[in-house]
C-alpha cells in the first residue's frame, strides 16, 4: 500500500513516526511551508518535514493544496491512500479523488463531537469525562466523513491539554495502523456520522485564557487545564499579568465578590468565584519563571482582599 502522508505539527509527527516504525510504504510527505520561529525569527521547518527528511522521504510544501500544479504532481505520484493528520488546509475534491482507496483522516475527538481545529483543548474546557480518536474517510465537509474506527478513553479532572496531546499522539498512531490494516484486508467499516449530534471545536486564541471569576470554580479550573500550555490562562494582579498554570476546586464557598483573594499561604491563593473557592497553586508573573505559589510568596507579597481581573 503506497501511502502519501499530509500533516504539519507534532501530533502529525507521532502518526508519521508510527508508519515509519511499522515499515509502511510512505512515498511522500506533504506539509505546510517553513516559517519564522522564536525571537530570532529564524526559518524553521514543520516537525513532520524534519522527520521525513531524516528518513529520506520526499517532501512537498505547496502554498495551497488546491493548486492545479500540485494536484497534477499527486496524480503522478499515484498513492493508494492519502493519510491526513492536522495538515492545516481544507482539501479540494480534485485531491480527495486521487487515491483509489480514498483519503483518510485521524481526528482527535469522538466524531461527530468536536469537529474543527482544537478538539483536544475544548473537550477539557467543557469538562468532558471522555474523548478519543477517530479515523474517517474524508469528504469536502469539515470532519463530516464516514467513520472507520474509534478509540475511546476516560478523562480525569486534572489532565491538561498538553498531557492529552501526548496521549493522542500515541493513540492516533495506533488506530491509524489498525485502520490501514483493515483497509488492506477489505474489511474496514464505513459508518455515517449522526450530524444531529455534532459539536464544534474552534481555533484557540490568547483571549480565551482571560479568566472570568464570575464563573464557577469548576469552569475556571477546566479552562486553566484546557489552555495549558497554550495559549495559557491569565488574570491581572495590581495591573500586572499573572499567568495561572495549576488550580484546584475546593469544597468551600465564599460570600465575597467574585475574584477576591480570600487567603494566601503555602498551598496557594484562595479566590472567590460564583460557586466554590478556587485554589491557585502555580503562577507566573511578568519576566519570571513558573513557580508554586508557596515558593513565590517567600520573596513576594500577594495581598488578601485584592480583586483579581
Amino acid at each position: 500500500m503506497k501511502i502519501l502522508f499530509m500533516g504539519t505539527p507534532d501530533i502529525s509527527k507521532g502518526c508519521l513516526e508510527k508508519l515509519i516504525n511499522e515499515k509502511r510504504e510512505v512515498i511522500g510527505v506533504v506539509t505546510q511551508a517553513d516559517k519564522p520561529i522564536g525571537r530570532g525569527k529564524k526559518m524553521g521547518m514543520p516537525p513532520v518535514k524534519e522527520l521525513a527528511l531524516k528518513h529520506d522521504i520526499p517532501v512537498y510544501q505547496p502554498i495551497k493544496a488546491r493548486d492545479e500544479e500540485f494536484i497534477n504532481t499527486l496524480k503522478e505520484i499515484n498513492p493508494d491512500v492519502i493519510v491526513v493528520v492536522a495538515y492545516g488546509q481544507i482539501l479540494p475534491k480534485a485531491l480527495l479523488d486521487i487515491p483509489k482507496l480514498g483519503c483518510i483522516n485521524v481526528h482527535v475527538s469522538l466524531l461527530p463531537k468536536y469537529r474543527g481545529a482544537a478538539p483536544i483543548n475544548w473537550v477539557i474546557i467543557n469538562g468532558e469525562k471522555k474523548t478519543g480518536v477517530t479515523t474517517m474517510y474524508m469528504n469536502e465537509g469539515l470532519d463530516t466523513g464516514d467513520i472507520i474506527l474509534q478509540s475511546e478513553f476516560s478523562l480525569d479532572d486534572e489532565i491538561t491539554a498538553g498531557e492529552l496531546h501526548d496521549i493522542m499522539m500515541e493513540e492516533g498512531g495506533n488506530i491509524l495502523i489498525e485502520t490501514l490494516s483493515q483497509m488492506e484486508s477489505g474489511c474496514a467499516p464505513r459508518i455515517p456520522q449522526n450530524h444531529d449530534e455534532f459539536s464544534y471545536a474552534p481555533m484557540m486564541n490568547k483571549a480565551l485564557g482571560n479568566l472570568d471569576f464570575t464563573k464557577t470554580a469548576k469552569e475556571i479550573h477546566d479552562l486553566v487545564r484546557g489552555v495549558n500550555p497554550w495559549p495559557s490562562a491569565y488574570t491581572t494582579y495590581e495591573e500586572k499579568t499573572m499567568k495561572i498554570w495549576k488550580t484546584k476546586v475546593l469544597n468551600e464557598n465564599s460570600t465575597k465578590e467574585c475574584g477576591t483573594i480570600l487567603k494566601v499561604d503555602k498551598d496557594g491563593i484562595r479566590v472567590a468565584t460564583k460557586e466554590k473557592v478556587l485554589l491557585i497553586e502555580e503562577i507566573q508573573m511578568p519576566n519570571k519563571k513558573r513557580v508554586a505559589v508557596g515558593e513565590y510568596i517567600k520573596g513576594n507579597k500577594i495581598e488578601e482582599n485584592t480583586i483579581l481581573g
